[in-house]
């Protein structure tokens, strides 16, 4: 899989749509433990095989004023419900990771290391198989 061929856009700032069942934006999100990280506010999607990448997730904040979003490969999602999505890791991990900005979507080095920090292979590596849960296509 070539890489370069994969370019990703917020599902938000485009005119895609995604099957009810995929579009999980607005969902509450939740660690590993059951806490509470906020509200998946975005997805992004591999344009060339129209595939959730990434969660765009808003913690904190009031009335979007001082909002933090975090960004998180669809991998490490575990469950989705009606109402909430379960990610393999822990608020503590998600603190610390690199943080979201919607400029470098598309840097090849930013995501291997958004992908690292969470212990994922990228999606582009050899051998790379699509989460089967929950967005199974």
């Amino acid at each position: 899989m070539n890489v370069n061929e994969h370019e990703l856009i917020a599902l938000g700032d485009s005119d895609k749509t995604l099957a009810k069942e995929d579009d999980i934006r607005g969902r509450d999100v939740k660690d590993v433990g059951g806490e509470d990280l906020g509200k998946v506010d975005d997805l992004l999607v591999d344009t060339a095989e129209e595939k959730v990448r990434f969660l765009v997730v808003g913690s904190g904040g009031f009335l979007g004023l001082g909002e933090q979003k975090s960004y998180i490969p669809v991998d490490a999602v575990t469950d989705v419900t009606e109402h909430e999505v379960r990610i393999d890791q822990s608020r503590e991990k998600l603190r610390s990771a690199p943080a979201y900005d919607p400029e470098l979507i598309n840097d090849v080095a930013y995501n291997e290391d958004v992908f690292g920090y969470y212990g994922l292979a990228p999606f582009w590596s050899a051998g790379y198989v699509y989460p089967m849960y929950p967005f199974h296509r």
